[in-house]
């Protein structure tokens, strides 16, 4: 007499399918990242409201360690911030280095005299957490410069004399600052849909046509090789226009 055991598994013949048999599980793809995070500008009147995030997101974004200010007053691009969390452990560690409320508070500062000029515009990037509670991950913004712009002052002997004709008609860009976090720098760097490269891209739609401008610390290697990755080109500056000296930032574009 034969049993029937719940105990025992099946068995069939060779070549029969057993029903119930549970497959393994596919790997599921997530959502794009165009719809897991949302771009949008802000107005004056909302960057206004949204200062104390931004200015945690500047914080969370870019490194503890020590960082060099420039002494000009017409360009705070020594200190973009296309970094890593300020959690990054390669980051160096210095007691002199400025606290984290210190270093947020120089970029509100930063960002409130850039939104002053004409054309100014900040893009965020929004998501939603499973808690529903929607913060922001991620800004970039910048202006135009016009050819007699003060912007230029002590920086028009670095730049090729056909970069600095299109800065006449406004043709110029500059992307004064890109909060991200450490994968979008390390992970994806040449996909269309990262999020750094779709902060810039969108930046420069809106003010089409125009080339977009960064001036890098030599420094700052951290920075220069992201934005290489997002594909910012870096020209040439010794010896262009007349320059005396060698600079000391490198100077990037992006068409």
């Amino acid at each position: 007499m034969t049993s029937n055991s719940p105990d025992r598994p099946a068995t069939a013949h060779p070549g029969t399918p057993v029903r119930g048999r549970a497959h393994p599980p596919r790997h599921r793809q997530g959502p794009s990242p165009e719809e897991g995070e949302l771009l949008r500008p802000l107005s004056r009147r909302q960057i206004a409201d949204h200062m104390a995030e931004l200015g945690e997101l500047y914080a969370q974004t870019t490194p503890s360690g020590p960082r060099k200010p420039r002494t000009s007053n017409h360009s705070a691009l020594w200190d973009t911030s296309a970094r890593g969390s300020a959690s990054d452990s390669s980051a160096p560690s210095d007691s002199s280095a400025p606290s984290a409320q210190a270093r947020s508070a120089a970029f509100l500062r930063r960002l409130a005299d850039h939104m002053r000029r004409p054309g100014f515009e900040l893009l965020v990037a929004e998501t939603t957490r499973p808690s529903g509670v929607t913060v922001l991950t991620a800004c970039a913004y910048g202006f135009p410069v016009l050819g007699d712009d003060a912007w230029w002052h002590e920086l028009d002997g670095y730049l090729p004399a056909n970069l600095l004709g299109l800065a006449a008609p406004g043709g110029l860009f500059v992307i004064g600052d890109i909060l991200v976090e450490r994968r979008v720098r390390t992970q994806d760097q040449s996909r269309e849909w990262n999020l750094a490269r779709r902060l810039q891209k969108r930046l420069l739609s809106d003010h089409t046509p125009a080339v977009g401008v960064m001036l890098v610390d030599r420094g700052d290697t951290d920075t220069f090789e992201a934005l290489l990755s997002w594909g910012w080109r870096c020209l040439p500056t010794a010896g262009v226009r007349g320059a005396s000296r060698p600079a000391d930032r490198r100077l990037l574009v992006l068409r």
